[in-house]
C-alpha cells in the first residue's frame, strides 16, 4: 500500500500561483515509478494534468502546457506541481497518485493506470 498526503491547495486569484506537494510513504512491496497529478473540476471527470517517472520522463496536459510545472524529489517520494497564471477553469480539486509502471512515454497520464491516489487538495481560482 502507498500513503499520499497532498497539500498546497487554497484560493488564489485569476493569474496567480500555487505549488502543491505530495508526499509518499510506500510499503517495502511497492517501486514507485511513476508520480501523477490529476485533477477534476464539479461536475467533470477526474482528468490528468502532468506525470513524471522516476527517470524524469516529463507528460503534460495540453491544457497546462507552459503554465504547470510538474517535479520530484525521488530520494523523499515527493511530487510538486508549480502552478502560474492560474485561470478560474483550473478550479478543481487536485489529487497526487502513484504507480510501478515506467510513465511519461508521450502522453498524459490516465486515471485507469493509477492504483494508488491520496484525498486531494482543493485548489478554487477567482476572477
Amino acid at each position: 500500500q502507498v500513503q499520499l498526503v497532498e497539500s498546497g491547495g487554497g484560493p488564489v486569484q485569476e493569474g496567480g500561483s500555487l505549488r502543491l506537494s505530495c508526499a509518499a510513504s510506500p510499503s517495502r512491496s511497492i517501486h514507485i515509478r511513476c508520480m501523477a497529478w490529476f485533477r477534476q473540476g464539479p461536475g467533470k471527470e477526474r482528468e490528468g494534468v502532468a506525470c513524471i517517472s522516476f527517470r524524469g520522463n516529463i507528460n503534460y496536459a495540453d491544457s497546462v502546457k507552459g503554465r504547470f510545472t510538474i517535479s520530484e524529489d525521488n530520494a523523499q517520494n515527493n511530487v510538486y506541481l508549480e502552478m502560474k497564471n492560474l485561470t478560474v477553469d483550473d478550479s478543481a480539486m487536485y489529487y497526487c497518485a502513484v504507480a510501478e509502471f515506467l510513465c511519461g512515454s508521450g502522453y498524459p497520464p490516465v486515471v485507469k493506470d493509477f492504483p494508488y491516489w491520496g484525498q486531494g487538495t482543493q485548489v478554487t481560482v477567482s476572477s
